[in-house]
């Protein structure tokens, strides 16, 4: 079994445009999204994934992830999955010997954009860049499984629409 070992984090600046080297489109959608259980289908390009993650404890949960056909996928979206589906822009970042992924979120969740990097361990040492803003790591509402039931455009709590911290 795989282990999801992140941290995320909200945007204070958008200087982090400046280091990007890959951006692809992600369109993803939810068939179970319980707080013991999520399962996902992504598409990204020409190729698809179905991942089943438990319960996130800390930033970290169990995770599955298995290729799937594309056509399969693009079915399973367009008529299984809940909606809205979740679509964003990837954005990746090499920094200090990691990967960050910047996602910028689109549709319904347009406006929401976070930070988050993939570790070894849950107690790994991670320098912080500079444009990172409040970390968001086990904050339900960022989870992509939660905006779907609850877009980032109905949100009214002071985080601005351009997904900076007010």
């Amino acid at each position: 079994m795989g282990i999801e070992i992140e941290r995320k984090y909200l945007l204070a600046s958008d200087i982090w445009r400046d280091e990007v080297t890959e951006v692809f489109l992600l369109r993803q959608g939810y068939l179970s999204t319980t707080p013991e259980c999520t399962v996902r289908i992504r598409i990204n390009g020409s190729s698809a994934f179905l991942a089943i993650k438990g319960k996130n404890v800390g930033g970290s949960a169990p995770e599955f992830e298995f290729p799937i056909p594309l056509a399969e996928a693009t079915q399973t979206l367009d008529t299984l999955a809940k909606k809205p589906l979740i679509e964003k822009k990837r954005h990746l970042i090499p920094r200090d010997g990691l990967v960050w992924e910047v996602d910028e979120f689109l549709g319904r969740n347009t406006g929401l954009i976070l930070a988050e990097v993939e570790l070894a361990s849950p107690n790994q040492a991670v320098p912080l860049p500079p444009w990172l803003g409040r970390e968001v790591t086990g904050d339900f509402r960022y989870y992509s499984a939660n905006l779907v039931g609850y877009p980032f455009v109905d949100w009214n709590d002071g985080i601005a629409l351009s997904g900076f911290v007010l």
